[in-house]
């Protein structure tokens, strides 16, 4: 069996597959902070996308994106705030969305969720 470290990487690469496909572009992936982590930001239509990737293989535990707790976003919002602070941006448009992603049996469901935090 694999380690959840690794499988959450598969469905981050999976993600970012996706994204690519629907014409987001990848900034960078993984982006750790003392205070939290970005899996995937990207860029699309003038705003900086910070996307939050949850993957499964069944839905025992709820779909993917229920995952996303009140702990991981307010993580996430700091190392946002860090990120655009240590590279200086400002005055563009942010969102912060969130993509599930199911593995079961050579299957792939990705639920993409648009601005599913308010930043």
């Amino acid at each position: 069996m694999m380690n959840k470290r690794k499988f959450g990487i598969i469905g981050e690469k999976m993600a970012q597959k996706y994204l690519k496909d629907n014409k987001y572009e990848i900034i960078e992936n993984n982006y750790y902070t003392r205070n939290g982590e970005i899996d995937i930001i990207a860029s699309k239509n003038n705003y900086i996308i910070f996307v939050e990737v949850k993957t499964r293989t069944n839905l025992l535990d709820g779909i993917p994106i229920e995952a996303v707790n009140y702990n991981k976003i307010k993580h996430m919002k700091k190392a946002i705030n860090y990120y655009l602070l240590k590279r200086k941006i400002s005055n563009i448009d942010i969102r912060i969305d969130a993509v599930g992603v199911l593995i079961n049996k050579n299957k792939c469901i990705i639920q993409h969720i648009k601005d599913a935090i308010q930043s």
